[in-house]
């Protein structure tokens, strides 16, 4: 079962939101691929710029690399049906992890 864990807000700059991160959602995103049922985490970030493109992104191959077989993901954007898209294709995607897809409408 894919799980979800959606982060509301973080900084605007690259640093401080990937130290922000690291500091507040990354032990709940641990939490949730140690449980039993879970086979896949969609990490949801709010939309940011392409300077956030760099840790974003090695966040999603690190933590997939630790999880692993487990499957982890990253979507960045505003709910609306392009995300959803985004989250149902993974969701049967067995095959994709390690990724970081912006999805912004």
């Amino acid at each position: 079962m894919m799980r979800q864990i959606e982060v509301g807000l973080l900084p605007d700059a690259p640093l401080d939101s990937a130290g922000a991160f690291m500091a507040f959602h990354l032990e709940a995103a641990r939490a949730l691929l140690a449980q039993p049922d879970c086979t896949a985490l969609a990490i949801i970030l709010p939309p940011a710029g392409h300077d956030h493109r760099d840790w974003r992104l090695a966040l999603a191959r690190d933590l997939a690399r630790e999880a692993a077989p487990k499957r982890v993901n990253i979507v960045a954007g505003v709910p609306g049906e392009m995300r959803e898209e985004t989250l149902r294709f993974l969701a049967d995607a067995p095959g994709v992890t390690g990724q970081y897809l912006p999805c912004h409408e």
